[in-house]
């Protein structure tokens, strides 16, 4: 087992780094539309809200196992991919706007569940809350 530290140059860091990069792309790309004024953290979070109820749509109906066999089918796998790229960008700018780093952020949160819901051994699915 490596209990090395991790180096800024290792795969989380790259991934890290990618993932600022594309925030920053989307930003570039909203100030070059001049597009600031409807990029409050209201229209953006209405935004998001939408682009992720339209993910919810492509399940909608489906049964457990359809929905876990979605990526099999292209036309599918691809609606999927574009609703998550929608979602995606719209939390990105969402957290620019505010100045929340989403990495930093999301972080936090697993440490915080990791202490509220401590592993017990014994499995309790009815316990799930992703508060």
């Amino acid at each position: 087992m490596n209990d090395a530290a991790p180096t800024d140059d290792g795969p989380a860091h790259q991934q890290g780094e990618r993932l600022h990069q594309l925030q920053r792309r989307l930003a570039d790309f909203a100030a070059a539309r001049h597009w600031a004024p409807y990029h409050t953290p209201k229209n953006l979070a209405v935004a998001l809200s939408v682009e992720a109820a339209e993910l919810v749509e492509i399940f909608q109906w489906l049964t457990p196992e359809q929905s876990a066999a979605v990526m099999e089918d292209p036309e599918s796998a691809h609606r999927v991919a574009d609703e998550v790229a929608d979602v995606m960008a719209y939390l990105l700018q969402f957290c620019e706007v505010l100045g929340v780093d989403v990495l930093d952020a999301l972080a936090a949160k697993i440490e915080r569940n990791e202490h509220r819901f401590p592993v017990t051994g014994a499995s309790t699915p009815d316990c799930h809350s992703s508060e």
